[in-house]
């Protein structure tokens, strides 16, 4: 039996074609390598890359050559595979350390609070909590415990909820193994308190593309977020809107949860994801 991956898909077929012919083949062809060995979860022989890419075995052997020698692809000896060297995560690192999701979430943001008049937040997961990286308030607006650096547990926001819900069901179960894994804020608990409410919960969220909150996290606010995704499909992190649930109607939420969907998309095409369809 042949291993699903080292059969080109249609869509890598597809891009193939439709790609025009690069002024610089062995660069573009070298960032081809690494953005599909990026894509596996496991290394690749040399005759997978080739086959995947459309690429002839003795340019794939010396751009892995070249590769290895500057530490961004590591060769396996052993199992005769390539996968990514340490210099790769170097680049991974230094992306991280020029915090570009904030630099280019902020400004989305931005807007978006000046057309709604309300405040938004950008998080990632963090275990099973969301981080706050991103805070921009709106003018005349309370202040809200979502302040950038603050990490609350991510079933019981928006935020969170939107991230979980775009996750394969098995990474949500694992990370919520047992009772003791959900926590309430308030005296009053979430109506999310054990996994099966979650995993209902976010099937919900999966349907309508977008999350929401009623005070769990601050009572009388309520929150909806929608996802940002990567080129994989897998959740970057979340944009959200925050306001006081007494001064915004429950036929009103779809309306705003469009508009934040809008810019989570916008988001994940800057990050060069896919944006929710």
């Amino acid at each position: 039996m042949v291993a699903m991956d080292t059969v080109p898909g249609a869509a890598e077929q597809s891009a193939r074609e439709a790609r025009p012919a690069s002024k610089v083949p062995a660069a573009e062809n070298t960032l081809r390598i690494l953005k599909l060995l990026a894509s596996r979860r496991r290394p690749m022989a040399a005759s997978q890359i080739a086959s995947s890419l459309g690429l002839p075995r003795s340019s794939v052997y010396h751009l892995l050559g070249v590769m290895e020698a500057n530490g961004f692809v590591l060769h396996l000896h052993e199992e005769q595979r390539y996968g990514l060297g340490i210099s790769a995560f170097e680049l991974s690192s230094a992306y991280s350390r020029q915090e570009p999701l904030s630099r280019l979430g902020r400004p989305l943001l931005a807007s978006l609070v000046d057309a709604l008049g309300e405040s938004a937040h950008l998080a990632v997961l963090h275990g099973r909590d969301v981080l706050y990286i991103v805070e921009e308030r709106a003018k005349n607006r309370p202040s809200l415990v979502t302040d950038v650096g603050v990490r609350l547990p991510s079933h019981l926001t928006a935020s969170g909820r939107a991230i979980l819900a775009a996750l394969p069901k098995s990474q949500v179960r694992a990370l919520y193994p047992n009772a003791a894994a959900f926590t309430a804020r308030h005296e009053t608990e979430s109506p999310i308190m054990k996994y099966s409410a979650l995993s209902s919960h976010l099937d919900q969220v999966r349907q309508r593309g977008y999350a929401t909150e009623h005070g769990e996290v601050t009572p009388g606010f309520g929150s909806i977020a929608a996802a940002v995704t990567d080129h994989l499909g897998w959740p970057t992190a979340a944009v959200a809107v925050t306001f006081l649930e007494e001064k915004l109607a429950a036929d009103s939420w779809p309306v705003l949860a469009a508009r934040v969907q809008k810019v989570a998309n916008e988001l994940s095409v800057r990050i060069h994801g896919r944006p929710a369809t």
